[in-house]
Protein backbone atom coordinates (compact mmCIF):
# COMPACT_ATOMS: atom_id res chain seq x y z
CA UNK A 1 0.00 0.00 0.00
CA UNK A 2 1.07 3.39 -1.04
CA UNK A 3 1.74 6.16 1.34
CA UNK A 4 1.15 9.27 0.39
CA UNK A 5 4.16 11.53 0.29
CA UNK A 6 2.98 14.37 2.58
CA UNK A 7 2.76 11.80 5.29
CA UNK A 8 5.69 9.84 6.97
CA UNK A 9 5.97 6.15 7.59
CA UNK A 10 4.31 6.22 11.13
CA UNK A 11 1.95 8.55 9.99
CA UNK A 12 2.31 11.72 11.63
CA UNK A 13 0.60 14.64 11.25
CA UNK A 14 2.10 16.27 7.05
CA UNK A 15 4.76 17.95 7.07
CA UNK A 16 4.83 21.28 5.56
CA UNK A 17 7.02 23.69 4.83
CA UNK A 18 7.20 27.62 5.91
CA UNK A 19 5.86 30.12 4.04
CA UNK A 20 8.86 31.60 2.08
CA UNK A 21 8.61 35.25 3.74
CA UNK A 22 7.80 37.78 0.70
CA UNK A 23 11.14 39.26 -1.19
CA UNK A 24 11.55 42.85 0.05
CA UNK A 25 11.58 43.80 -3.69
CA UNK A 26 7.83 42.58 -4.12
CA UNK A 27 6.79 44.26 -1.08
CA UNK A 28 7.94 48.01 -2.25
CA UNK A 29 6.20 46.88 -5.80
CA UNK A 30 2.95 46.19 -3.94
CA UNK A 31 3.41 49.26 -1.60
CA UNK A 32 4.25 51.37 -4.75
CA UNK A 33 1.61 50.05 -6.86
CA UNK A 34 -1.37 50.36 -4.08
CA UNK A 35 0.10 54.05 -3.51
CA UNK A 36 0.05 54.92 -7.31
CA UNK A 37 -3.99 54.56 -6.98
CA UNK A 38 -4.39 57.71 -5.28
CA UNK A 39 -0.36 59.33 -6.26
CA UNK A 40 -1.37 59.00 -9.80
CA UNK A 41 -4.67 60.96 -9.92
CA UNK A 42 -4.13 63.44 -7.42
CA UNK A 43 -0.71 64.43 -9.43
CA UNK A 44 -2.41 64.44 -12.71
CA UNK A 45 -5.31 66.63 -10.60
CA UNK A 46 -3.29 68.91 -9.45
CA UNK A 47 -1.33 69.18 -12.67
CA UNK A 48 -3.93 70.00 -14.82
CA UNK A 49 -5.35 72.63 -12.16
CA UNK A 50 -1.63 74.31 -11.70
CA UNK A 51 -1.70 74.79 -15.59
CA UNK A 52 -2.50 78.23 -16.67
CA UNK A 53 -4.03 78.86 -13.06
CA UNK A 54 -3.83 82.22 -14.05
CA UNK A 55 -6.13 81.99 -17.19
CA UNK A 56 -4.58 85.08 -18.56
CA UNK A 57 -5.25 87.56 -15.36
CA UNK A 58 -8.54 87.12 -15.71
CA UNK A 59 -11.47 85.87 -13.58
CA UNK A 60 -15.62 85.33 -14.55
CA UNK A 61 -18.23 87.67 -12.54
CA UNK A 62 -18.83 84.06 -10.07
CA UNK A 63 -15.23 84.46 -9.24
CA UNK A 64 -14.99 88.37 -9.15
CA UNK A 65 -17.95 87.66 -6.17
CA UNK A 66 -15.96 85.54 -4.20
CA UNK A 67 -12.79 87.61 -4.32
CA UNK A 68 -14.83 90.69 -3.49
CA UNK A 69 -16.94 89.10 -0.59
CA UNK A 70 -14.14 87.11 0.88
CA UNK A 71 -12.09 90.32 1.55
CA UNK A 72 -14.87 92.07 3.70
CA UNK A 73 -14.57 91.26 7.67
CA UNK A 74 -16.93 88.28 9.03
CA UNK A 75 -19.63 90.66 10.23
CA UNK A 76 -19.81 92.44 6.80
CA UNK A 77 -20.18 88.85 5.35
CA UNK A 78 -22.62 87.52 7.80
CA UNK A 79 -24.58 90.84 7.30
CA UNK A 80 -24.55 90.15 3.28
CA UNK A 81 -25.85 86.95 3.96
CA UNK A 82 -28.83 87.63 5.69
CA UNK A 83 -29.83 89.21 2.36
CA UNK A 84 -28.40 87.18 -0.58
CA UNK A 85 -25.98 84.40 -1.64
CA UNK A 86 -26.23 82.36 1.83
CA UNK A 87 -26.19 78.95 -0.07
CA UNK A 88 -22.13 79.97 -0.43
CA UNK A 89 -21.71 81.32 3.18
CA UNK A 90 -19.73 78.91 4.32
CA UNK A 91 -17.49 79.25 1.28
CA UNK A 92 -17.32 82.51 1.55
CA UNK A 93 -16.03 82.27 5.49
CA UNK A 94 -13.39 79.80 4.35
CA UNK A 95 -11.55 81.92 1.68
CA UNK A 96 -12.05 84.73 3.93
CA UNK A 97 -9.76 82.51 6.35
CA UNK A 98 -7.40 81.81 2.99
CA UNK A 99 -6.93 85.21 2.01
CA UNK A 100 -6.47 86.20 5.71
CA UNK A 101 -3.58 83.61 5.80
CA UNK A 102 -2.26 84.55 2.00
CA UNK A 103 -3.97 87.41 -0.45
CA UNK A 104 -2.35 85.89 -3.45
CA UNK A 105 -4.87 87.30 -5.82
CA UNK A 106 -5.64 84.69 -8.50
CA UNK A 107 -3.93 81.91 -7.02
CA UNK A 108 -5.16 82.27 -4.07
CA UNK A 109 -8.67 82.13 -5.11
CA UNK A 110 -8.27 79.13 -7.07
CA UNK A 111 -5.76 77.19 -5.65
CA UNK A 112 -8.28 76.06 -2.74
CA UNK A 113 -9.80 74.30 -5.98
CA UNK A 114 -7.46 72.80 -7.37
CA UNK A 115 -6.08 71.28 -4.15
CA UNK A 116 -9.70 69.75 -3.29
CA UNK A 117 -10.27 68.31 -6.64
CA UNK A 118 -6.99 66.66 -6.33
CA UNK A 119 -7.93 65.46 -2.97
CA UNK A 120 -11.11 64.07 -5.11
CA UNK A 121 -8.85 62.34 -7.48
CA UNK A 122 -7.37 60.57 -5.43
CA UNK A 123 -10.23 59.72 -3.67
CA UNK A 124 -11.62 58.15 -7.12
CA UNK A 125 -9.01 56.32 -7.33
CA UNK A 126 -9.14 54.74 -3.85
CA UNK A 127 -13.11 54.54 -4.51
CA UNK A 128 -12.26 52.43 -7.02
CA UNK A 129 -10.05 50.51 -5.68
CA UNK A 130 -12.12 49.16 -2.56
CA UNK A 131 -14.77 48.34 -4.57
CA UNK A 132 -13.41 46.78 -7.88
CA UNK A 133 -9.60 46.24 -7.30
CA UNK A 134 -6.24 48.35 -7.88
CA UNK A 135 -6.51 48.42 -11.80
CA UNK A 136 -9.72 49.90 -11.68
CA UNK A 137 -8.85 52.35 -8.88
CA UNK A 138 -5.87 53.47 -10.99
CA UNK A 139 -8.46 54.07 -14.50
CA UNK A 140 -11.25 55.40 -12.47
CA UNK A 141 -8.77 57.99 -10.63
CA UNK A 142 -7.21 59.32 -13.80
CA UNK A 143 -10.20 59.34 -15.91
CA UNK A 144 -11.60 61.88 -13.18
CA UNK A 145 -9.81 64.85 -13.54
CA UNK A 146 -9.69 64.65 -17.33
CA UNK A 147 -13.73 65.08 -17.57
CA UNK A 148 -13.68 68.95 -19.22
CA UNK A 149 -16.20 70.02 -16.27
CA UNK A 150 -13.68 68.53 -14.11
CA UNK A 151 -10.99 70.58 -15.67
CA UNK A 152 -13.32 73.62 -15.62
CA UNK A 153 -14.02 74.18 -11.63
CA UNK A 154 -10.77 73.09 -10.53
CA UNK A 155 -9.89 75.86 -11.88
CA UNK A 156 -12.53 78.22 -10.38
CA UNK A 157 -12.65 80.45 -7.52
CA UNK A 158 -16.54 78.67 -6.51
CA UNK A 159 -17.28 75.96 -3.79
CA UNK A 160 -17.92 72.93 -6.41
CA UNK A 161 -14.71 71.39 -5.78
CA UNK A 162 -14.99 71.39 -2.59
CA UNK A 163 -18.08 69.91 -2.75
CA UNK A 164 -16.86 66.76 -4.99
CA UNK A 165 -14.21 66.41 -2.19
CA UNK A 166 -16.19 66.42 0.48
CA UNK A 167 -19.29 63.99 -1.14
CA UNK A 168 -16.08 61.47 -1.96
CA UNK A 169 -15.00 61.79 1.13
CA UNK A 170 -18.92 60.62 2.45
CA UNK A 171 -19.06 57.97 0.26
CA UNK A 172 -15.66 56.50 1.90
CA UNK A 173 -17.05 56.84 5.30
CA UNK A 174 -20.36 55.08 3.99
CA UNK A 175 -18.46 52.06 2.91
CA UNK A 176 -16.32 52.21 5.71
CA UNK A 177 -19.71 51.89 7.90
CA UNK A 178 -21.60 49.18 6.25
CA UNK A 179 -18.06 46.94 6.30
CA UNK A 180 -17.58 47.52 9.90
CA UNK A 181 -20.65 49.10 11.70
CA UNK A 182 -19.39 51.77 14.67
CA UNK A 183 -21.12 54.70 15.61
CA UNK A 184 -18.34 56.64 15.26
CA UNK A 185 -18.04 55.84 11.66
CA UNK A 186 -21.45 56.36 11.30
CA UNK A 187 -21.26 59.65 12.60
CA UNK A 188 -18.28 60.88 10.43
CA UNK A 189 -20.30 60.12 7.30
CA UNK A 190 -23.13 62.75 9.21
CA UNK A 191 -20.53 65.17 9.89
CA UNK A 192 -18.94 64.92 6.07
CA UNK A 193 -22.27 64.99 4.13
CA UNK A 194 -23.81 67.83 6.52
CA UNK A 195 -20.14 69.81 5.67
CA UNK A 196 -20.91 68.73 1.73
CA UNK A 197 -24.60 70.37 2.14
CA UNK A 198 -23.39 73.42 3.91
CA UNK A 199 -21.06 74.14 1.45
CA UNK A 200 -23.82 73.69 -1.49
CA UNK A 201 -27.48 72.68 -0.90
CA UNK A 202 -27.43 70.27 -3.62
CA UNK A 203 -25.15 68.18 -2.12
CA UNK A 204 -27.95 66.51 -0.10
CA UNK A 205 -28.94 64.46 -3.37
CA UNK A 206 -25.37 62.64 -2.78
CA UNK A 207 -26.73 61.42 0.40
CA UNK A 208 -30.01 60.56 -1.57
CA UNK A 209 -27.91 58.80 -4.00
CA UNK A 210 -26.13 56.81 -1.22
CA UNK A 211 -29.62 55.74 0.32
CA UNK A 212 -30.22 54.46 -3.21
CA UNK A 213 -27.06 52.43 -3.73
CA UNK A 214 -27.67 50.88 -0.25
CA UNK A 215 -30.83 49.44 -1.08
CA UNK A 216 -29.65 48.41 -4.80
CA UNK A 217 -27.00 46.72 -2.52
CA UNK A 218 -29.77 44.96 0.01
CA UNK A 219 -27.44 46.10 2.55
CA UNK A 220 -29.86 45.08 5.47
CA UNK A 221 -31.81 47.12 7.75
CA UNK A 222 -29.14 47.94 10.52
CA UNK A 223 -26.89 49.75 7.62
CA UNK A 224 -30.64 51.52 6.21
CA UNK A 225 -31.27 52.55 9.41
CA UNK A 226 -27.86 53.72 10.44
CA UNK A 227 -28.23 56.08 7.07
CA UNK A 228 -31.34 56.87 7.96
CA UNK A 229 -30.17 58.29 10.72
CA UNK A 230 -27.13 60.62 9.22
CA UNK A 231 -29.01 61.66 6.46
CA UNK A 232 -31.69 63.24 9.05
CA UNK A 233 -28.73 64.86 10.58
CA UNK A 234 -27.50 66.64 7.53
CA UNK A 235 -31.55 67.35 7.16
CA UNK A 236 -31.60 69.19 9.98
CA UNK A 237 -28.69 70.95 9.54
CA UNK A 238 -29.61 71.98 5.98
CA UNK A 239 -33.12 73.08 7.02
CA UNK A 240 -32.14 76.68 8.36
CA UNK A 241 -29.67 77.05 5.07
CA UNK A 242 -32.93 76.01 2.91
CA UNK A 243 -35.52 78.41 5.09
CA UNK A 244 -33.21 81.73 4.49
CA UNK A 245 -32.13 80.67 1.12
CA UNK A 246 -35.93 80.55 -0.35
CA UNK A 247 -36.27 84.34 1.09
CA UNK A 248 -33.36 84.74 -1.49
CA UNK A 249 -34.76 82.67 -4.53
CA UNK A 250 -34.80 85.55 -7.05
CA UNK A 251 -31.17 85.46 -7.04
CA UNK A 252 -31.35 82.41 -9.57
CA UNK A 253 -34.01 83.60 -11.04
CA UNK A 254 -31.73 83.77 -14.29
CA UNK A 255 -32.26 80.45 -14.53
CA UNK A 256 -34.38 78.94 -17.26
CA UNK A 257 -35.88 75.64 -17.08
CA UNK A 258 -33.87 72.52 -18.93
CA UNK A 259 -33.87 72.86 -22.59
CA UNK A 260 -32.06 70.61 -25.46
CA UNK A 261 -28.49 71.27 -24.27
CA UNK A 262 -29.10 70.13 -20.44
CA UNK A 263 -30.92 66.93 -21.54
CA UNK A 264 -28.46 65.98 -23.75
CA UNK A 265 -25.67 66.69 -21.74
CA UNK A 266 -26.97 64.85 -18.61
CA UNK A 267 -28.18 62.11 -21.65
CA UNK A 268 -24.74 61.46 -22.91
CA UNK A 269 -22.99 61.44 -19.66
CA UNK A 270 -25.86 59.24 -18.46
CA UNK A 271 -25.68 56.91 -21.26
CA UNK A 272 -21.61 56.39 -21.23
CA UNK A 273 -22.42 55.61 -17.84
CA UNK A 274 -25.02 53.00 -18.33
CA UNK A 275 -22.95 51.19 -21.25
CA UNK A 276 -20.04 51.24 -19.36
CA UNK A 277 -22.66 49.37 -16.45
CA UNK A 278 -23.59 46.77 -18.60
CA UNK A 279 -22.01 43.08 -18.70
CA UNK A 280 -19.75 41.66 -15.86
CA UNK A 281 -18.34 44.27 -13.76
CA UNK A 282 -15.08 43.65 -10.86
CA UNK A 283 -16.77 43.79 -7.26
CA UNK A 284 -15.67 43.87 -3.58
CA UNK A 285 -17.18 44.94 -0.40
CA UNK A 286 -20.85 44.76 0.58
CA UNK A 287 -22.33 47.39 -1.62
CA UNK A 288 -21.20 46.88 -5.62
CA UNK A 289 -19.64 49.66 -7.66
CA UNK A 290 -22.17 49.27 -10.55
CA UNK A 291 -24.99 50.14 -7.70
CA UNK A 292 -23.23 52.64 -6.41
CA UNK A 293 -21.88 54.66 -9.36
CA UNK A 294 -24.68 54.47 -11.44
CA UNK A 295 -26.76 55.84 -8.13
CA UNK A 296 -24.15 58.63 -7.91
CA UNK A 297 -24.24 59.39 -11.94
CA UNK A 298 -28.04 59.42 -12.40
CA UNK A 299 -30.02 60.52 -9.45
CA UNK A 300 -28.39 64.31 -8.33
CA UNK A 301 -28.78 65.45 -12.05
CA UNK A 302 -31.93 63.57 -12.86
CA UNK A 303 -33.55 64.49 -9.57
CA UNK A 304 -32.54 68.25 -10.08
CA UNK A 305 -33.80 68.21 -13.98
CA UNK A 306 -37.04 67.00 -13.03
CA UNK A 307 -37.71 69.67 -10.21
CA UNK A 308 -36.53 72.39 -12.56
CA UNK A 309 -39.51 71.86 -15.01
CA UNK A 310 -41.57 73.31 -12.11
CA UNK A 311 -39.14 75.26 -10.19
CA UNK A 312 -35.73 75.88 -12.26
CA UNK A 313 -32.80 75.22 -10.55
CA UNK A 314 -30.83 73.00 -12.45
CA UNK A 315 -27.10 73.97 -13.42
CA UNK A 316 -24.63 71.08 -14.03
CA UNK A 317 -22.08 72.29 -11.34
CA UNK A 318 -24.51 72.23 -8.90
CA UNK A 319 -24.22 68.43 -9.63
CA UNK A 320 -20.68 68.19 -10.67
CA UNK A 321 -19.82 65.47 -8.10
CA UNK A 322 -22.05 62.67 -10.31
CA UNK A 323 -18.84 63.11 -12.32
CA UNK A 324 -17.08 60.70 -9.67
CA UNK A 325 -19.61 57.88 -10.35
CA UNK A 326 -19.46 58.60 -14.28
CA UNK A 327 -15.35 57.77 -13.31
CA UNK A 328 -15.82 54.56 -11.30
CA UNK A 329 -17.92 52.74 -13.87
CA UNK A 330 -15.34 54.00 -16.98
CA UNK A 331 -12.73 52.42 -14.85
CA UNK A 332 -14.18 49.48 -13.53
CA UNK A 333 -14.80 48.65 -17.53
CA UNK A 334 -11.46 49.46 -18.73
CA UNK A 335 -10.59 46.84 -15.84
CA UNK A 336 -12.34 44.15 -17.51
CA UNK A 337 -11.98 44.82 -21.13
CA UNK A 338 -8.05 44.41 -19.84
CA UNK A 339 -8.60 40.80 -19.08
CA UNK A 340 -9.90 40.32 -22.49
CA UNK A 341 -7.38 41.91 -24.96
CA UNK A 342 -3.64 40.78 -25.64
CA UNK A 343 -2.08 43.45 -24.53
CA UNK A 344 -3.83 44.94 -21.70
CA UNK A 345 -1.15 48.05 -21.97
CA UNK A 346 -0.60 48.91 -25.18
CA UNK A 347 -4.41 49.23 -25.17
CA UNK A 348 -4.05 51.94 -21.81
CA UNK A 349 -1.30 53.58 -23.60
CA UNK A 350 -3.04 54.36 -27.08
CA UNK A 351 -6.36 55.10 -24.82
CA UNK A 352 -4.72 57.73 -23.04
CA UNK A 353 -3.17 59.05 -26.13
CA UNK A 354 -6.76 59.31 -27.88
CA UNK A 355 -8.03 60.89 -24.52
CA UNK A 356 -5.63 63.39 -24.64
CA UNK A 357 -5.31 64.40 -28.27
CA UNK A 358 -9.55 64.83 -27.79
CA UNK A 359 -9.33 67.19 -24.60
CA UNK A 360 -6.18 69.35 -25.52
CA UNK A 361 -7.92 71.80 -27.65
CA UNK A 362 -10.44 71.80 -24.71
CA UNK A 363 -8.06 71.73 -22.39
CA UNK A 364 -5.55 74.86 -24.08
CA UNK A 365 -9.33 77.00 -24.58
CA UNK A 366 -10.42 76.27 -20.99
CA UNK A 367 -7.56 78.22 -19.57
CA UNK A 368 -7.80 81.48 -21.70
CA UNK A 369 -10.29 84.56 -20.46
CA UNK A 370 -12.64 83.79 -23.28
CA UNK A 371 -13.67 80.35 -22.10
CA UNK A 372 -15.81 82.10 -19.13
CA UNK A 373 -19.06 83.89 -19.71
CA UNK A 374 -17.21 87.29 -19.16
CA UNK A 375 -13.92 89.18 -17.61
CA UNK A 376 -14.95 91.88 -15.03
CA UNK A 377 -10.87 92.47 -14.48
CA UNK A 378 -10.70 93.74 -18.62
CA UNK A 379 -13.41 95.86 -18.05
CA UNK A 380 -11.77 97.28 -15.85
CA UNK A 381 -8.69 98.05 -17.71
CA UNK A 382 -10.67 98.76 -20.09
CA UNK A 383 -12.93 101.96 -17.95
CA UNK A 384 -9.39 103.25 -16.66
CA UNK A 385 -8.28 103.49 -20.42
CA UNK A 386 -10.70 105.34 -21.56
CA UNK A 387 -11.60 107.87 -18.74
CA UNK A 388 -10.11 110.08 -17.33
CA UNK A 389 -10.39 112.31 -13.83
CA UNK A 390 -13.88 113.51 -13.04
CA UNK A 391 -15.69 111.03 -15.44
CA UNK A 392 -18.97 109.51 -14.61
CA UNK A 393 -19.52 105.86 -14.66
CA UNK A 394 -22.59 103.97 -14.99
CA UNK A 395 -23.26 100.18 -14.57
CA UNK A 396 -26.10 99.12 -16.85
CA UNK A 397 -27.55 97.21 -15.47
CA UNK A 398 -26.46 97.94 -11.89
CA UNK A 399 -25.68 94.27 -11.56
CA UNK A 400 -22.24 94.53 -13.39
CA UNK A 401 -20.85 96.34 -10.49
CA UNK A 402 -18.42 93.42 -10.52
CA UNK A 403 -15.57 95.49 -12.00
CA UNK A 404 -15.29 97.95 -10.17
CA UNK A 405 -16.18 95.88 -6.54
CA UNK A 406 -12.75 93.65 -7.85
CA UNK A 407 -10.85 96.29 -9.12
CA UNK A 408 -11.48 99.92 -7.24
CA UNK A 409 -8.24 101.11 -8.11
CA UNK A 410 -8.99 101.42 -12.03
CA UNK A 411 -12.00 103.39 -10.83
CA UNK A 412 -9.85 105.90 -8.99
CA UNK A 413 -11.32 109.98 -9.27
CA UNK A 414 -14.65 108.66 -11.28
CA UNK A 415 -17.94 109.31 -10.08
CA UNK A 416 -20.93 106.63 -9.60
CA UNK A 417 -23.87 109.49 -10.32
CA UNK A 418 -26.84 106.34 -9.95
CA UNK A 419 -25.37 105.12 -6.71
CA UNK A 420 -26.81 105.96 -3.45
CA UNK A 421 -25.20 102.77 -0.95
CA UNK A 422 -22.35 100.79 -1.33
CA UNK A 423 -22.24 97.22 -1.20
CA UNK A 424 -20.98 96.76 1.96
CA UNK A 425 -21.94 99.25 4.52
CA UNK A 426 -25.51 98.29 2.53
CA UNK A 427 -24.72 94.64 3.19
CA UNK A 428 -25.43 93.88 -0.82
CA UNK A 429 -23.55 92.13 -3.13
CA UNK A 430 -23.72 95.21 -5.94
CA UNK A 431 -25.19 98.00 -3.70
CA UNK A 432 -28.20 100.27 -3.60
CA UNK A 433 -28.64 102.37 -6.13
CA UNK A 434 -30.72 106.40 -6.16
CA UNK A 435 -34.80 106.54 -7.41
CA UNK A 436 -34.83 107.51 -11.28
CA UNK A 437 -35.20 111.02 -11.07
CA UNK A 438 -31.97 111.62 -9.01
CA UNK A 439 -29.94 109.22 -11.43
CA UNK A 440 -31.48 111.82 -14.22
CA UNK A 441 -30.09 114.88 -12.39
CA UNK A 442 -26.87 113.52 -11.27
CA UNK A 443 -26.35 112.38 -15.03
CA UNK A 444 -26.91 115.70 -16.34
CA UNK A 445 -24.19 117.16 -13.93
CA UNK A 446 -21.63 115.43 -15.96
CA UNK A 447 -20.05 115.93 -18.91
CA UNK A 448 -18.47 112.25 -19.97
CA UNK A 449 -19.77 109.52 -18.69
CA UNK A 450 -18.57 105.39 -18.90
CA UNK A 451 -20.66 103.10 -19.01
CA UNK A 452 -20.34 99.06 -18.30
CA UNK A 453 -22.86 96.91 -20.30
CA UNK A 454 -23.69 93.55 -21.39
CA UNK A 455 -22.52 92.77 -24.47
CA UNK A 456 -25.14 93.35 -27.58
CA UNK A 457 -27.86 91.04 -27.83
CA UNK A 458 -28.85 90.92 -24.54
CA UNK A 459 -32.34 91.68 -22.71
CA UNK A 460 -32.52 95.29 -21.67
CA UNK A 461 -33.40 95.37 -17.83
CA UNK A 462 -36.95 97.54 -17.72
CA UNK A 463 -36.44 98.90 -14.27
CA UNK A 464 -36.81 102.76 -13.52
CA UNK A 465 -33.27 103.15 -12.95
CA UNK A 466 -32.27 101.35 -16.08
CA UNK A 467 -34.58 102.97 -18.17
CA UNK A 468 -33.85 106.49 -17.40
CA UNK A 469 -29.78 106.00 -17.78
CA UNK A 470 -30.64 104.83 -21.54
CA UNK A 471 -32.82 107.82 -22.04
CA UNK A 472 -30.42 110.83 -20.40
CA UNK A 473 -27.92 108.99 -22.30
CA UNK A 474 -29.55 108.94 -25.62
CA UNK A 475 -30.77 112.53 -25.76
CA UNK A 476 -27.65 114.54 -24.00
CA UNK A 477 -24.88 112.79 -24.76
CA UNK A 478 -23.16 111.34 -28.03
CA UNK A 479 -21.06 107.85 -28.42
CA UNK A 480 -17.57 108.71 -28.13
CA UNK A 481 -15.54 105.15 -28.23
CA UNK A 482 -16.55 101.45 -27.60
CA UNK A 483 -14.41 98.86 -26.18
CA UNK A 484 -15.61 95.44 -26.16
CA UNK A 485 -14.14 92.63 -23.75
CA UNK A 486 -14.95 89.36 -22.84
CA UNK A 487 -18.71 89.10 -22.15
CA UNK A 488 -18.96 93.55 -21.57
CA UNK A 489 -18.84 96.23 -24.04
CA UNK A 490 -17.55 99.35 -22.29
CA UNK A 491 -18.69 102.64 -24.06
CA UNK A 492 -17.76 106.21 -23.26
CA UNK A 493 -20.33 109.10 -23.76
CA UNK A 494 -20.08 112.72 -23.79
CA UNK A 495 -21.65 115.90 -24.33
CA UNK A 496 -21.64 117.94 -27.37
CA UNK A 497 -17.74 118.82 -27.74
CA UNK A 498 -16.35 116.58 -24.68
CA UNK A 499 -15.49 113.37 -25.84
Amino acid sequence: MSLSPALDTAGAAPRTRPASPEPPAARRTGRAGRAAVWLAPAGLALALGLWGIRRGNSMWRDESTTYQVAHRSVGEILRLLGNADVVHGLYYLFMHGVFALWDGGLVALRLPSVLAMAAAAAGVGLLGQRLAGPRAGLAAGLVFPLFPAVQRYEQEGRSYALVCAAVVAATHLLLSAVARPRKRTWAGYAVVASLACLLHEFAVLAVAAHGVALYRARAGARSGWAWGQSAAVAAVVLTPLVIVSQQQAALVGWISPPGPPELLGFGALALTGLVCARGPLPARGAVPLRDLAVALLILPPAALLAVSYLHPLYVDRYVLYAHTGLALLIGARLDALSHTVAAPRALAGALVVVAGAALLPYSLHLRTPESRLDDPLAAARAVRELSRPGDGVLFMPARRREPIMSRPQDFRGLREPALARHAIPSGTLHGIELPAPRIRARMLTAWRIVTVNDPPGQPLDDTPQERVKREVLAEHFHRCAVRDVTGMRIVLYGRPGAC
